[in-house]
């Protein structure tokens, strides 16, 4: 394998079997980047392209959404909150990125497609679905990480600083939805795996197994490297082709359903062995004190959080049900009531890019307050259980 460095953005790469591959990368916000791919497309005239995209970001880009489909209920129960949430986000930072260097994120990857289909060169996305790579770097993290990463996705959601000039120009050169992804792995290391380097293996061998002997991918200029020097492992057989394990969201390991069960466990073995010890009666006075403080801080929290008072009474009820049987949360309750007692409009879910970077929007969207009230009612059970909990464990 051979590498010839064109010009800051474009690299070609000569394969020992005689194919060459040309990797054009762009920044996701630079009207130059759309040109340039363009002109390398007309002048290499290749007989695949390769595009930095996944199916599903492709067509939520070039076909018209409606997000009145969304079903709410559904998010909730098969756990897609943080999914949705963190797509809103990334939705919302490009957005802005894009409003101040005046070009559409992701503007010369469908440019790219829409010059293949007029120049009629077949072409193939190449990315890994969002999706999947925001679920194993959530698998990744533990419980003081996924925190982190949520503040990280909020935080830069929330950022209404303006780019200075000399910053925008910078931001051009970059590939915004990768600066995104590198900030992550910086606070997140455990999750760097998932969010840089199993991306920079997807899309090489993605790129390498394309059809055709010449190819242009178009990529976002931070998986230049990475890409690189992973082609270059693929042709020396140190890496495989197979992405299967890499394809997925990663299951729960044994471990760690076990261990989501052992504070129910140790919670009912407590106020059984009360009962064994002093009776029936004390064993119930137990039960109680900790429901009932479960309950209230998970109360409190709702009501702090504006939720419809009937969802009061869901909360008070689910949260100790809910610790005792963790596969289901109180947040999935609280949510899917609050979706249900005050039914999102289609102007909600037009709005969400908007509304999440305000801490108005949170109250006022619909949607997005539904996701507030499963957050703030699951850290409220939380509190309720581990504040109590030590207490109760020391007294035995």
């Amino acid at each position: 394998m051979r590498t010839e460095h064109i010009s800051d953005t474009v690299n070609k790469i000569f394969l020992d079997n005689g194919d060459e591959i040309i990797l054009v990368g762009t920044a996701h916000v630079s009207q130059n980047s759309v040109e340039e791919v363009r002109a390398v497309i007309e002048s290499e005239q290749p007989d695949h392209i390769c595009l930095e995209l996944d199916k599903g970001r492709y067509e939520s880009k070039t076909k018209e959404q409606s997000y009145s489909n969304m079903n709410l209920v559904k998010v909730f129960k098969e756990g897609k909150t943080f999914l949705v949430l963190a797509n809103t986000a990334l939705a919302s930072f490009q957005k802005k990125m894009g409003s101040q260097t005046g070009s559409a994120p992701g503007e010369e990857i469908i440019g790219a497609s829409r010059i293949a289909e007029e120049l009629g060169i077949p072409y193939s996305f190449c990315d890994r679905e969002i999706a999947i790579t925001l679920k194993r770097a959530w698998a990744k993290s533990n419980l003081w990480n996924k925190a982190k990463l949520i503040g990280t996705l909020l935080s830069s959601a929330f950022d209404k600083e303006e780019f200075k000039p000399e910053e925008l120009e910078e931001l051009k050169k970059s590939d915004t939805l990768q600066e995104m992804m590198n900030e992550l792995s910086k606070e997140l290391p455990g999750a760097k795996e998932a969010l840089i380097d199993e991306r920079d293996r997807y899309l090489a061998t993605n790129i390498m197994t394309a059809p055709g002997h010449k190819k242009v991918a178009v990529i976002g200029a931070g998986h230049a490297n990475g890409i690189i020097r992973t082609i270059e492992r693929l042709e020396k057989k140190e890496l495989s082709t197979d992405l299967s394990s890499i394809s997925q969201a990663p299951k729960p390991s044994k471990a760690g359903k076990i261990a989501q069960w052992i504070v129910p466990i140790a919670l009912v073995a407590i106020i059984v062995a009360v009962g064994f010890a002093h009776g029936f009666n004390e064993s119930l006075r137990y039960f109680l004190i900790w429901a009932g403080t479960n309950a209230a801080t998970t109360v409190l929290f709702s009501i702090l959080s504006n939720a419809h008072p009937l969802n009061w009474l869901v909360a008070a009820v689910t949260a100790p049900l809910a610790v005792l049987n963790p596969a289901i949360g109180v947040g999935v309750f609280t949510g899917i009531a609050e979706a249900s007692l005050r039914k999102p409009t289609v102007k909600d879910f037009e709005g969400l890019s908007d509304d999440i970077s305000s801490v108005k929007g949170w109250f006022r969207n619909k949607v997005l307050h539904a996701f507030m009230i499963f957050f703030t009612t699951s850290l409220g059970s939380i509190l309720g259980t581990f504040v109590l909990f030590p207490i109760m464990l020391k007294i035995f």
